[in-house]
């Protein structure tokens, strides 16, 4: 994305001060296990929180209270048990990382009837995956190290402390019985799709990253033994490759 230059100037600015006011955006995003964050918005929602200034605007146009009924009356939902949260066909929380990642224009935004519902859930499904792909970053809650590590390389800064890994979240403490989760799971099994697909996608970044690191270590010992009285011989193991696929999305993206 660029600055448009009718906004600027040339008479007052030199060219290299409008090249510079070009700016390329990069999109990041962070995904989560879907249980955990399903279980975390509801507990949100259950102290009160609202998405009321949210305007879900979709191809210029908000939907309809048809399209998108509330599940609660009221100011809030406020007190809701988890069983009520569940029970709303229209609950934003359901498949809400694949919802947010997907181009809703594709399945006519919130209008269920537009498209069938087996053919509107692989589009939208197909959209978060190739939306993923194509961000310059994107990290796991559950890898936070793994997290940092990516994000470092890829934008080539350094965080000043190391990223930790808190376990002890409030849907961490949510005891639940078996088939709870296996209906949390299917509310959400897009988003449990598309998570086991970041996973492998995620470790293929983080294994390429590695993968340049480790050749920058050998180039670096390589030009230190060729300047050392005592060069010695010796051979390297060979590093685990990404796919071609993904080298491909390197070359083109990166």
């Amino acid at each position: 994305m660029c600055f448009s230059l009718r906004c600027v100037s040339p008479m007052h600015l030199a060219e290299e001060i409008i090249r510079r006011a070009c700016t390329k955006f990069y999109y990041i995003t962070l995904l989560r296990d879907p249980v955990s964050r399903y279980l975390s918005e509801w507990r949100h929602v259950q102290r009160g929180a609202t998405w009321k200034t949210s305007l879900h605007m979709c191809d210029g146009r908000t939907p309809t209270p048809e399209e998108l009924p509330p599940c609660y009356e009221g100011s809030d939902w406020s007190g809701c048990t988890l069983e009520q949260f569940m029970d709303c066909p229209y609950n934003l929380a359901n498949n809400r990382q694949v919802r947010m990642l997907a181009d809703l224009s594709l399945v006519g935004c919130y209008n269920l009837s537009t498209v069938p519902e087996k053919r509107r859930s692989q589009l939208l499904l197909e959209s978060a995956k190739k939306n993923l792909r194509d961000m310059a970053f994107y990290g796991l809650t559950e890898f936070q190290r793994k997290t940092q590590y990516l994000f470092e390389r890829t934008f080539h800064l350094k965080f000043i402390r190391p990223f930790l890994q808190y376990n002890s979240t409030r849907a961490a403490g949510v005891d639940l019985e078996n088939d709870t989760i296996q209906r949390i799971e299917e509310l959400n099994d897009l988003d449990m799709k598309l998570y086991d697909y970041a996973k492998d996608l995620f470790q293929q970044r983080y294994q390429y990253k590695h993968m340049l690191d480790r050749r920058e270590q050998r180039l670096l010992r390589g030009q230190a033994s060729f300047h050392s009285p005592f060069r010695e011989e010796g051979g390297e193991g060979t590093a685990r490759l990404p796919t071609e696929d993904y080298m491909n999305h390197i070359v083109n993206v990166w």
